[in-house]
């Protein structure tokens, strides 16, 4: 394959809807004499492949026997690129000119910057931040991941409030910028989380190695969400529970750790209570076999911090975001005081 110094690339499974919804919109926008746009496509069964080969002949396609996640299908296809600067973009994401412009400047220029992200709003609601990443990433002291711009459930309208280039803790997998090199030397993905936080466990361990992840507005991208797998379905939220638990043991440093786990635990279970009480049976169900997982693996994932030379939290929340959400009403970023 070809080695262009940017490498754009769109993890697709059975996303042919998405596919001929924002395909042409991103190769237009992204493919140039230093820029690349491959598709990885996780043994789709959909006629994706067809469509993209006999509609899209410019664009690269790294083709997998099955569905590897998230973590493994990205991990697989970036392992075959020769790029100095990998793209990873959901499928169901519709892109501006010049889009990768700042953020591959931030990249080049620092080098103390491993992972950059732009603003990202809805696509169906152009006004308003999106769910997965809003403007920059954040977790608070138990793990649970919100973003300026979003809070819980709570999601802000675009209003110009967040027109800066400045650190995060964690950069979204919808649209995401990070230096190949690094990304390839940290081994990538974790591919025990299959789907949902690899991308918060990766730039946390980018941040143990002293790097810094960034959010910048000079960047502006409009994400559907929920395009594989709907915030309602179950197997999301086993996903979600499961994994944010991978990320505590993974990362927090060991004075933290098991006292951290432990209230975690508790939050979780009431999280089943209220699932139970509001009759969402499946979502309970989740929650338990999330936490049997978490039982099940735990030596594994332990075993995971050996590779981690230095533990840090800075940059993490030091409250509970449920607590100032629910207990003290606080709405939008900028009422935390963060």
């Amino acid at each position: 394959m070809s080695s262009k110094k940017i490498a754009v690339v769109i993890l697709n499974w059975n996303g042919i809807k998405y596919l001929k919804q924002f395909l042409s919109n991103v190769s237009e926008n992204s493919i140039d004499e230093n820029t690349d746009l491959y598709v990885a496509d996780n043994g789709s069964t959909d006629g994706s492949v067809e469509y993209i080969r006999e509609n899209f002949p410019q664009i690269k396609l790294i083709l997998f026997d099955k569905n590897y996640g998230f973590t493994g299908g990205y991990n697989l296809a970036l392992k075959q690129i020769e790029a100095e600067i990998f793209v990873l973009l959901n499928s169901d994401v519709e892109v501006t000119p010049n889009w990768l412009k700042e953020p591959i400047l931030l990249l080049s220029e620092n080098t103390n910057v491993a992972a950059v992200m732009p603003k990202i709003l809805s696509f169906n609601n152009k006004k308003s931040f999106e769910y997965a990443g809003a403007a920059g990433g954040f977790i608070d002291k138990f793990g649970y991941p919100f973003c300026r711009g979003r809070i819980i459930g709570e999601i802000e309208q675009d209003d110009f409030q967040y027109e800066i280039t400045d650190e995060i803790f964690w950069a979204s997998g919808a649209a995401f910028f990070v230096k190949a090199d690094l990304f390839l030397e940290i081994g990538g993905f974790d591919e025990d989380f299959f789907a949902h936080m690899e991308e918060i466990d990766l730039c946390w361990r980018l941040k143990n190695e002293g790097y810094k992840i960034l959010y910048t507005s000079k960047s502006t991208v409009y994400h559907v969400g929920g395009g594989a797998l709907p915030n309602n379905n179950p197997f999301k939220i086993y996903l979600n529970f499961r994994n944010n638990l991978y990320l505590l043991l993974k990362n927090l440093p060991k004075k933290n750790l098991f006292l951290t786990i432990f209230i975690r635990l508790i939050l979780d279970g009431l999280s089943g209570f209220v699932y139970l009480a509001s009759g969402k049976f499946s979502f309970l169900i989740a929650v338990l076999k999330a936490h049997f997982a978490f039982y099940r693996n735990f030596s594994k994932i332990y075993k995971k911090r050996k590779e981690i030379s230095s533990f840090k939290i800075s940059g993490i929340y030091n409250k509970s975001i449920v607590i100032e959400y629910f207990i003290k009403r606080k709405r939008n970023f900028k009422s935390l005081n963060f």
